[in-house]
């Protein structure tokens, strides 16, 4: 294996990208709603577009709003805890790849590409050698629409950096020209800033009761002293008004006499911020309206959601550029492929299993869709358990039974002809009723898979 990567204009690049790029640390300066604009227009410029400023405003709303990190890393821990494995190409689990994806380096791979939902891009640098290592490529350096990672954050062209596609061991993820699902919640994360702020102050203002003194404006010894008794009677907020002047305070108390104005505001943001995230807000906090029929309905929308990351997660896992670097690092993964073992829903899965049960008085259904439904391992010796299932079920002691060893009942007398007898107002109970044949045969059919 060659210890350099591929060339560039530049030449040969250097043994790790990482160690060649000019890192600075995110600005940490006041943002408002003009630095968003500046930000997205700087970002979204045709010829040439940087991402520096929206991904320093994009780091500072995340790292500040605890609702906004919140929310994203509850949906990212929705994949994350789903139980991932690796099988080859005759569909066997290969345990090895399975627990390298399950150990932190490959979580921690899961997790950047689950992140470019939200920043719209990551890159990963990984580490020659005989053992998975990786480095984050800090996205303020990743250019994805000209397909370059430049030396410095401001660098725009190939010349101040290098080609993605001559870098063998770089793999950069997201959409080309995705600014990521931060962007909408960039606005509400600085709006409800604002609002905390304007809270305080209201909190700090009328919090707390206000001392007002007057006194007469030409007793200047009177004025003094009140100063004096003031400032060592504590540090609440106090007004000194000489009498002949007119004071009146407008402190907004009868409209947001207790500050639900602003908890109203805060409260609208991040339902915003979660519709953006998880599509739904009762799956992290419930509305006064809502009930159990509604939150059930989102809660069956955060599964459809996480369906779609796992779909998208697979893609990316299953793409030619990772598996030839985990094959660069030894492991067989010609012909395989990774895929979630995702866990069955009980109640659907009930109601299912009614509906599957009146269409096999139907139709026939064929055995694999009974193992594939609902997920049930499928024996390795199957067809001879399914040859003494069949040679069980064709003995029927009820169909065996010799007619004659069975003493016909004395007609009585007075008994009616079958002629008379209302055939609708009979039951036969020495034949099973069919459901209940059905039943049995399905429990003796699944019955050795378990064992």
């Amino acid at each position: 294996m060659e210890n350099k990567q591929s060339a560039t204009p530049q030449g040969i690049a250097p043994m790790y990208l990482i160690h060649d790029l000019t890192i600075v640390s995110p600005d940490r300066g006041r943002k408002d709603i003009q630095s968003l604009k500046n930000a997205v227009t700087s970002a979204e410029q045709v010829h040439f577009p940087n991402r520096t400023l929206l991904y320093d405003l994009y780091h500072d709303v995340y790292t500040m709003d605890g609702y906004l990190s919140g929310i994203i890393d509850k949906r990212i821990d929705f994949v994350l805890n789903k139980k991932l494995k690796f099988y080859d190409k005759e569909g066997k689990e290969v345990e090895e790849i399975t627990k390298l994806m399950r150990s932190n380096e490959g979580r921690e791979i899961i997790r950047k590409i689950m992140e470019s939902v939200f920043w719209g891009v990551s890159g990963i640098e990984f580490k020659i050698g005989k053992k998975l290592e990786w480095e984050e490529i800090p996205r303020k350096h990743i250019k994805p629409e000209k397909g370059i990672i430049t030396k410095s954050q401001y660098g725009v062209s190939a010349e101040s950096g290098y080609k993605i596609e001559d870098l063998p061991f770089v793999w950069i993820i997201g959409k080309k020209n995705d600014l990521g699902k931060l962007l909408a919640c960039s606005m509400y994360a600085i709006y409800k800033r604002g609002n905390f702020g304007d809270w305080a102050q209201y909190v700090e203002i009328f919090g707390q009761p206000v001392r007002i003194i007057e006194y007469d404006a030409y007793d200047t010894q009177t004025k003094k002293e009140l100063k004096e008794i003031l400032d060592k009677s504590g540090n609440s907020l106090s007004m000194m008004i000489p009498k002949q002047a007119s004071f009146q305070m407008l402190d907004g108390k009868q409209s947001n006499g207790d500050g639900k104005l602003q908890q109203a505001f805060k409260d609208a943001c991040n339902e915003e911020m979660a519709i953006r995230i998880l599509g739904n807000t009762e799956t992290t906090s419930s509305s006064k309206g809502s009930g159990y029929a509604q939150a059930k309905e989102h809660g069956e929308q955060q599964d459809e959601l996480t369906a779609s990351d796992l779909i998208m997660v697979e893609n990316y896992l299953n793409s030619e550029k990772l598996l030839t670097i985990l094959r660069s690092y030894g492991y067989q993964v010609d012909g395989g492929k990774f895929a979630y073992e995702l866990e069955a829903n009980l109640a659907k899965l009930k109601s299912r299993m009614e509906i599957d049960l009146e269409l096999s008085k139907i139709i026939p259904i064929a055995d694999d869709y009974w193992y594939e439904t609902y997920s049930i391992p499928k024996p390795d010796n199957y067809e001879e358990l399914r040859k003494k299932m069949d040679e069980r079920q064709s003995f029927n002691p009820m169909t065996k039974k010799n007619v004659e060893e069975v003493p016909e009942e004395p007609t009585p007398k007075n008994k009616k002809n079958n002629e008379d007898e209302d055939p609708e107002n009979l039951t036969d109970f020495s034949k099973p009723k069919l459901l209940d044949k059905f039943l049995k045969q399905l429990a003796d059919f699944f019955d050795p898979a378990r064992q």
